[in-house]
Formats: C-alpha cells, sequence, structure tokens
C-alpha cells in the first residue's frame, strides 16, 4: 500500500516553497518522524507533518517521489512540539520547515540513517535508577529566607505563569532550584527548561544545578544547549532530552524548541534580556514561546489526566490528586523585568511574586552619580572615581567597570583631512583593536591592519576618537598603578568582552580568577553585568551612560535602567564580606545629565516607579505593549531597489481585507543601512491589537512574494517579517 506523507523541510518563507511537500512511502509514517527525503538534487531532512492513504487531489503518483529513508530508532516529535513549531511559524511569519528545522541539532541533518544508529549506540543510556527526593528544606544545606520560602509556596499552586520580581542577590536561582527538585520529584519522566539569555551566564548557573542534582539523578541528568558547543556535543544533548534521559536542559533562546517529552517547569531567567529574541532566521522571542510552550504542555497534560480519571480502570494521578500536577509552569525571574511582562502582571495574565530583600540582609549599592561637567576635560575616568576605586582595592575588595563598546576606540581619525575609518562593505566605522593592531569591522568582520599613516592625505597622526573597553582598561592600569592590594602587591586590572573570551576555554579561565580574587578591576561589556555571582566587589562604575538616554529607541531608556541596576546588582552580594570590609557598596555612574529622572528612580532602586512612568508615556503613544508592530525588512543591492520593493508591497496592501485595521508607514533606511555590500531598508507595520496585525500579515504573506516580481524590485535579495521588533 502507498501512503503519502506531507513533509516539512527547511525552506525560508521568501522561497515560496509551501508550507509542506509530498511524497511517497510504502509505510505509514507518524507525524513527527524525522526521515530523508529527495529535495531537487539533494537529500535534505524532513520532518512527517502528515501521512494520509490518498494523494492531495490532483496529484499523480508520477510527480511525487518517494521518501529516500527513515531515521530509525528516534521517537516521533510528538504532538505538542509540532503545535508549538506551527504556532510559532504562523506568528512570527515564517515556513513551517524553516522553524521546525531549526529547532533540530545541525549535525541531525547531516547524518545517514547507518550513522544516526551508530551515535544512538554510543549516546544510548538507560535511565537513572529509581531515587528518593530529599527533604525540600533539608536536602542542600540550604536555608530558605522568608521570601524564598513564601514564593516557593505561591509557585505551587499557580496555575498562571508567574513573574519572580526578585532584587539583584535575592535568591531567585535557589527558588529555581527548588522549583525543579519539586517538579522532578512528582514524576518519574519529568523534565526542567532553565533558560538564560547568553552563553556566559551558562557555566555558573551549570554548576550550581549539577551539584543540586547530579547526587539525586546522576551525571546525565543534565544538559546544555547552546550555539557555543560543538555539532556533536548538542547532538548528544538534543537526543538525550528528545528520549527522555536528561532530565534538566540549560540552555540559551534555542532550547525553548528542543524536544522535551516530559516538561513540567520552564525557568526563564534574566526573562528582560533583548538576548532572548533572535535576531535573524526566524526572529522568534524565546521568553514567548516559553510562555506558550507551558500553555500548551499544560493543556496536554489537563487533557491527559481527565482521560485517566474517565477511563474504565481510573488512576490516581501521578504526585497525587492535586491540581498542580497537571501543568506545565512557566517562570519568569528578573529584578528588571521587561515592560511587556510587567504589564501582564498588573493586567492579572501573569502572577508577579516580588523578593525585595537580598539574602544575608544585605544592602542594594548606593549610586553616586558624577556630574561629567565638573571634570577636567576630556578625563574618560573622573578622579573621584578613582580614588574610590585605588581605596577599594587597598581594603582587598574588587571594582567592576561597564562599558558596552569593546576594541580600543570606535573610530580612527586623522584630524587633517578628515578621514575616518569607514568600512568599505558597510555603513559603518571599523573600530581600532589596538592589542593587534586591527581595524575592525563588528557588522561584517572586514579586518586590515592599521595603516601607517592616512590614506587619504599621509598624515602620520591619525588617533583613536572615543573609547572602548581596550582603552579603559588600559588607562586603569596606568592610573592605578601605585595602588598596592593588601599583601603589597600590585593592582590587577583585567578585561572580559567578546573578543577576550572567544578561544574555548577562556571565559572560564577569566570567571575563575574574579571569583579566586586575582584581579582587583573587571573592566568590560554588559556580559559582566548579569547574573554572575562576585562575591567581593563593592564598587560598579557605568561610564557612558548617556548614550543610552538620548536615543532614537523608544526602548533605551527601559534597556539603560536594566542595565544599570543589574550591573549595580554585582555589588555588595556578600552581607558577610560587606560587614566584615565595613564598607557600604555603591554603583557609580557618570553622566553629563545627572538631573535625569531615570537616575532618581534608579537611586531608590524603584523599578516599580520607573515601570508605571515608561508605561505611561507608551500608552500615550500607543507604542507596544499598548500597541502592536512589525518590521517588514528588505535586503536588496542598492537601496533604490529596497525602498521600491517595500513601498510596492504596502500599495499591494491597500486592498487587502484587513488593511483598515493597520497603519503602514513609508520605507526608510536601517540605521547602519549597508552591511557586507547589501542595502537595507524597513517598513513599520502597526496595530492596536494583536489579532488585527496578525490577521493583516497573514493576507500579506503571498502579496510579499509576489511583488517580488515586480520590475521596480529587481536586484531584491530577501525580505523578511520581524514581528514583535526589538528596535526600529
Amino acid at each position: 500500500m502507498t501512503f503519502w506523507p506531507s513533509v516539512v523541510v527547511a525552506t525560508p518563507a521568501h522561497s515560496g516553497v509551501g508550507t509542506s511537500l509530498t511524497y511517497r512511502s510504502e509505510l505509514s509514517l507518524a507525524p513527527g518522524t524525522l526521515v530523508r527525503v529527495p529535495l531537487g538534487a539533494r537529500e535534505v531532512l524532513g520532518v512527517v507533518w502528515d501521512c494520509p492513504a490518498t494523494p492531495p487531489e490532483g496529484l499523480t503518483e508520477a510527480q511525487t517521489r518517494p521518501v529516500a529513508g527513515v531515521l530509525e530508532g528516534l521517537p516521533p516529535l510528538n504532538a505538542r512540539w509540532r503545535q508549538l513549531v506551527k504556532f510559532a511559524a504562523q506568528y512570527y511569519q515564517r515556513s513551517l520547515g524553516e522553524v521546525a528545522l531549526a529547532a533540530l541539532p545541525p549535525q541531525l541533518r547531516d547524518l545517514s540513517t547507518v550513522q544516526l544508529a551508530r551515535r544512538l549506540k554510543k549516546h544510548q543510556a538507560a535511565r537513572n535508577a529509581e531515587y528518593t527526593p530529599a527533604a525540600e528544606d533539608s536536602a542542600d544545606g540550604h536555608a530558605l529566607s522568608d521570601e524564598q520560602r513564601s514564593a516557593l509556596q505561591a509557585l505551587a499552586g499557580a496555575q498562571a505563569p508567574v513573574l519572580l520580581f526578585g532584587a539583584t542577590g535575592s535568591g531567585k536561582t535557589e527558588v529555581y532550584l527548588r522549583a525543579t527538585q519539586r517538579a522532578l520529584a512528582e514524576h518519574a519522566s519529568a523534565q526542567a527548561l532553565v533558560m538564560v539569555p547568553e552563553i556566559n551566564l551558562t557555566p555558573q548557573l551549570e554548576a550550581r544545578f549539577r551539584e543540586r542534582f547530579e547526587p539525586l539523578f546522576g551525571t546525565g541528568a543534565l544538559v546544555c544547549l547552546h550555539s557555543g558547543m560543538t555539532p556533536a556535543q548538542r547532538l548528544a544533548s538534543w537526543l538525550a532530552a528528545h528520549a527522555g534521559h536528561a532530565r534538566i536542559v540549560l540552555g540559551t533562546r534555542m532550547a525553548v524548541l528542543a524536544s522535551l517529552p516530559g516538561l513540567r517547569l520552564i525557568v526563564v531567567d534574566e526573562e528582560h534580556d533583548p538576548s532572548y529574541k533572535s535576531q535573524e532566521g526566524a526572529r522568534y522571542s524565546a521568553r514567548d514561546l516559553a510562555v506558550y510552550r507551558g500553555k500548551v504542555e499544560s493543556e496536554a497534560l489537563v487533557a491527559e489526566a481527565a482521560l485517566l480519571r474517565a477511563g474504565p480502570h481510573p488512576s490516581p494521578l501521578p504526585g497525587g490528586e492535586g491540581a498542580h500536577t497537571a501543568r506545565c509552569q512557566v517562570v519568569l525571574g528578573s529584578a528588571t523585568p521587561s515592560l511587556e511582562s510587567w504589564h501582564a502582571a498588573d493586567q492579572g495574565r501573569y502572577l508577579r511574586l516580588a523578593m525585595p530583600a537580598r539574602i544575608g540582609g544585605g544592602e542594594l549599592p548606593r549610586l553616586r552619580l558624577v556630574d561629567m561637567n565638573h571634570q577636567p576635560k576630556g578625563a574618560v575616568l573622573a578622579p573621584p572615581l578613582i580614588a574610590a576605586m585605588a581605596e577599594r582595592i587597598a581594603r582587598g575588595e574588587q571594582c567592576l567597570v561597564l562599558l558596552n563598546r569593546r576594541g580600543y576606540a570606535p573610530v580612527l581619525a586623522c584630524h587633517d583631512c578628515g578621514w575616518k575609518s569607514a568600512c568599505p562593505h558597510c555603513s559603518a566605522y571599523r573600530v581600532f583593536h589596538k592589542l593587534d593592531r586591527t581595524l575592525r569591522c563588528h557588522h561584517c568582520g572586514f579586518t586590515e591592519r592599521v595603516p601607517r599613516a592616512c590614506p587619504d592625505c599621509g598624515n602620520l597622526d591619525i588617533a583613536p576618537v572615543g573609547r572602548g573597553t581596550e582603552q579603559v582598561e588600559e588607562q586603569l592600569a596606568g592610573l592605578l598603578a601605585d595602588v598596592k592590594r593588601p599583601d603589597g602587591g600590585p593592582a590587577r586590572v583585567a578585561r572580559m568582552d567578546a573578543d577576550s573570551t572567544r578561544l574555548k576555554g577562556s571565559l572560564e579561565v577569566q570567571l575563575a580568577t574574579m571569583h579566586s580574587g586575582e584581579v582587583d578591576v573587571l573592566v568590560g561589556t554588559q556580559m559582566i553585568a548579569k547574573g554572575h555571582d562576585f562575591r567581593r566587589i563593592t564598587l560598579v562604575a557605568g561610564i557612558n551612560a548617556d548614550a543610552g538616554l538620548f536615543a532614537s529607541d523608544y526602548r533605551a531608556p527601559e534597556r539603560l535602567f536594566a542595565l544599570l541596576m543589574q550591573a549595580g546588582g554585582r555589588a555588595g552580594r556578600d552581607a558577610a564580606f560587606m560587614s566584615s570590609q565595613g564598607a557600604a557598596s555603591e554603583l557609580w555612574v557618570q553622566t553629563w545629565t545627572p538631573q535625569h529622572p531615570l537616575f532618581d528612580a534608579l537611586r531608590r532602586h524603584d523599578f516599580p516607579a520607573f515601570a508605571a512612568t515608561q508605561l505611561a508615556e507608551r500608552e500615550s503613544a500607543g507604542m507596544p505593549p499598548f500597541g502592536h508592530q512589525a518590521l517588514l525588512r528588505a535586503d536588496a543591492r542598492t537601496q533604490q531597489a529596497a525602498q521600491a520593493y517595500l513601498n510596492a508591497a504596502a500599495r499591494a496592501a491597500a486592498g487587502l481585507p484587513h488593511a483598515g485595521d493597520v497603519t503602514l508607514y513609508p520605507a526608510v533606511p536601517l540605521t547602519i543601512q549597508r552591511v557586507a555590500n547589501v542595502e537595507r531598508a524597513q517598513l513599520l507595520v502597526e496595530a492596536a491589537s494583536r489579532g488585527a496585525l496578525q490577521r493583516f500579515l497573514a493576507a500579506w504573506q503571498p502579496v510579499l512574494l509576489e511583488c517580488r516580481s515586480l520590475p521596480e524590485a529587481r536586484g531584491l535579495v530577501r525580505f523578511a517579517v520581524d514581528v514583535d521588533p526589538l528596535a526600529i
């Protein structure tokens, strides 16, 4: 008998290929089965979405090709995973196959059935033996604070997603650990997904989870999923999660689409972080998909529980009859929640739990504003700040300096003729990196050696303009050269950014030196400002805060407040250490506008007041979360072609059924309009409701495909729809 499986393969939305392709098979293939199928001259990985016994109307056997092979030994991807992928594809206006295949480990796409069988044999592991969960309060020797205990009690009965609003150092991680332990104890096959925004936060959190759960579940109980892993490592982790052998998956945004058949808990740490929103490919928000996934998993568990109770032989629910058993809980944690999540809690869609106090009774850092109008001209670091850092170092304390710009200087310039280190392939400047004497474009990667003289006029005196982390590290080393540590040694300054942590293992080494006290001052970008539990830091300094105060992006104040509050949260985390030093932790901010109202809220550590002000402004302007947006982006060989395509798409949209429900703005270039010799433009779409925006985008998608063939769009390279964009 012949079956006609519908298979989704990795094709981008702009390719025009439908949601699935029909093949022939002599076997009935279960939905979710992984197969290899011919696509053009290639053989690619696909996912069976359906497998009817009759062909689609009008399709003959001669018009189809047979399935090349089935990846045996892998359980099918379940219905809940397929529902998540289908929703993500529809909501973010991508093809079904693009999302589905992006969720699978890259190496899986290249393995033959024989190679996969070998991998399965190598990585197959028996389920862990039966275990007895330790008592909640004595399992690990960590006593809970009253706030932690209250939060865990509220979590036990919560039916809605939970927004855990905890101050930096309030012990949110311990709540995650206890919630995970409870979820895994309720059912022998339960799994938990714990997400962090960036790879550099993974080692510290992984260590704490392994310390807690390996004694209970074994060494294979926890796996990681992030882009810093090798293809073989990612495949092994995915296989362990898909088979249910891994009880805990710790990962970045890609992990939200991992196959987890026993999922009972999703934790999104630092849920406000922009890194959860993908800026390429499907452009999905992992935080928002986590909330949706929790809903899907919970509905399936409730339905399963109802079937058990209504069956001919009613079965007791695993873990007892409590309503909390039949759900997948979602916990969003942050000291500075996103305004979207905060607004959802205000509306009652999320349960907000507050943990305002630090563990051990430590105080949050005091804000010290440095008015740069009163400092020496040209000073990168104010003398009072240097003096305060010197005092801290002399007492054996550590300092952290935040500058969200890597490299030595953002521009190299000739002041005689006006030449600047522009990138020939992008409408951006190449950054001067002094350590290897290069000019490097951070957009396309184009790199050249620093010229000996100005390429235009021959002037030998070309100089850096602005500052980056390399320059601040160098200047601090000079300014603190005479400062002595308590052991009589010189002060030590280190830098942590994407450049210094590029080599494998370098991040772990730098974190270890910081935790051991070998480093006195750590200079870095935003990667050092969140999630790290540095115990000896008593002073944090932000030295370029004004860049976020007057940016054109309406989200800039929210990001600046979060960054400064999170960075300040690295100081004074160890109450016992602070008490022994007899010192108070401080957050120093260098600014030219100390009177800005953002700093008033920051001084009081009053995020609710800041959020209320920002939400009121957004409501009056109809901005998210009170309005809903999407961007149509176009890449083309010329800016004229990119904008012509966008304007043509806007004209064609006028006749669509739901066009009156949205506002389309004229096409404009992106801020950096050329990257790698490709011109970029965008068109903003706004709607008062999410439903109206989605209805319009769904109707617009075929029109966007048709507009590619218009004469004025000649030169178009690609287009993409970005739903809920984070930057405009």
